[in-house]
């Protein structure tokens, strides 16, 4: 059994050397500190081939987006811009605020916490995995490797149910359609590439949707999905919130299976031992690797021993197929 993953300290805020430092301009930048190692180039590469149009970008080693954030003292929403990029020389990842966002670095700086993965005890992951002669040399190409999350739970799910049965490079054109249906245009953004908010869920609830790109059911799945989150019914982005009961609202829901909520639960919920073993594109991987893991029984007695990190066991897997393939596949 592993000990217990020391986390790194949380984001610094304030006015020290390390501290989220606010300027007349509207302006806070925050250190998010991380264990090493950290693959920060494949955590930029996931999250490129799976970015929406217009919403976020990664470009000059930095993720980039549009942001909006809860502002409890006018009961609005704050907006801003976010660019994340790693520091050239320490331990952590340097997110810079532009905008009224600035306001709420600290709790922003909570957040991308958990979206980038920067609490993974990486050393202690990587051997548990590497006791499987399989996970060995993956571990040692990728010991850094991160599950990347995402800006928004609600996002991640309308990607991961228009993802069923599609390339991620499909799923993506389709995201991109939505934006532009649903989503809003920002007037005199500084950046073009982030110059769109993604649907709010009400917008997406109400959206036509005709002709694009989806089966009937599929596009029936994800407006429901929609309504629910709009409701409040779903609180996919609160960290007290209980996962099991998030998993089976979720598979309750009519187009959402196994794949759909354990691909949630690695990316949004931050399960580090979600299992997406329905995924084609690991089972094809895994069963090249050993024929007999075609069989349900077989991979799961085996996945069993990669408990409680499946989530990177799958990213693993997927990163090799990736790195063979010169981009994103899988997830």
């Amino acid at each position: 059994m592993l000990a217990a993953a020391q986390a790194p300290p949380a984001p610094t805020s304030g006015t020290g050397r390390n501290g989220a430092k606010a300027a007349p301009a509207s302006t806070a930048t925050i250190n998010l500190p991380f264990i090493e190692p950290y693959d920060w180039p494949r955590v930029l590469r996931f999250f490129a081939g799976r970015a929406t149009r217009g919403v976020e970008t990664i470009e000059a080693g930095a993720y980039r987006r549009a942001i909006e954030w809860p502002d409890a003292h006018d009961y609005a929403l704050a907006a801003g811009t976010l660019s994340v990029t790693r520091h050239p020389k320490k331990a952590c990842l340097v997110a810079t605020l532009d905008g009224d966002v600035a306001r709420h670095a600290n709790a922003i700086g909570k957040h991308l916490t958990r979206m980038f993965d920067l609490r993974a005890d990486a050393p202690a992951i990587g051997a548990h995995l590497a006791r499987d002669p399989w996970f060995a040399p993956l571990v040692d190409a990728a010991p850094g490797l991160r599950v990347p999350g995402a800006w928004s739970g609600f996002e991640l799910v309308v990607r991961a149910i228009v993802g069923q049965q599609v390339s991620v490079k499909a799923a993506s054109t389709i995201i991109g359609r939505i934006v532009q249906r649903a989503g809003t245009q920002l007037a005199d953004h500084p950046h073009a590439d982030t110059a769109w908010r993604f649907p709010t869920p009400a917008a997406l609830a109400a959206a036509d949707m005709d002709k694009i790109g989806m089966p009937g059911k599929r596009v029936a799945a994800l407006q429901g999905f929609a309504r629910e989150v709009a409701s409040g019914a779903l609180p996919l982005d609160d960290p007290r919130a209980d996962r099991d009961e998030l998993r089976a609202a979720l598979l309750a829901m009519p187009g959402i299976g196994p794949w759909t909520v354990e691909y949630v639960a690695m990316r949004a919920l931050r399960d580090p031992d979600a299992w997406p073993g329905t995924d084609l594109i690991l089972m094809q991987s895994l069963a090249a690797r050993d024929p007999s893991m075609a069989k349900a029984k077989e991979l799961r007695a085996r996945a069993d021993a990669w408990r409680p990190y499946r989530a990177y066991a799958a990213l693993h897997v997927w990163n090799e197929i990736a790195d063979k393939a010169g981009g994103a596949k899988g997830g």
